[in-house]
């Protein structure tokens, strides 16, 4: 039996504010951002490639990042992706957003259900 935890399923808006958190650690070609978000999650999002090339387009489209040619550590050509200043400030009000959000649902999920009333 395998100890690898079933992956989680996303929330609408999310997988946009995980790559650009991926981005806030440097520059990434979108392989780089896949893995990186796998390993921080102990394998628990697993992403796929469609997946990540459709957020960094739609990204780029925003002003949220900036892409760049460049030759990656095994030495093939690749696209490296970097937050912009406007992304900067986008992931720093989404997180914010998203932090409020999921203390207020932990604290709801967290509470002991009230006993049945006879």
């Amino acid at each position: 039996m395998s100890s690898i935890p079933p992956p989680l399923p996303f929330l609408k808006g999310t997988v946009d504010m995980l790559v650009l958190k991926a981005l806030s650690w440097g520059p990434r070609h979108g392989f780089g951002i896949a893995l990186w978000l796998e390993q921080q999650s102990g394998g628990r999002l697993g992403l796929d490639d469609s997946m990540i090339y459709q957020v960094l387009h739609r990204l780029e489209g925003r002003g949220y990042i900036s892409a760049r040619w460049k030759q990656t550590e095994h030495r093939r050509r690749a696209r490296f992706y970097s937050l912009t200043a406007q992304g900067r400030a986008h992931l720093a009000a989404e997180a914010s957003a998203w932090l409020q959000y999921s203390a207020s649902v932990t604290g709801i999920m967290s509470l002991r259900a009230r006993p049945a009333e006879s």
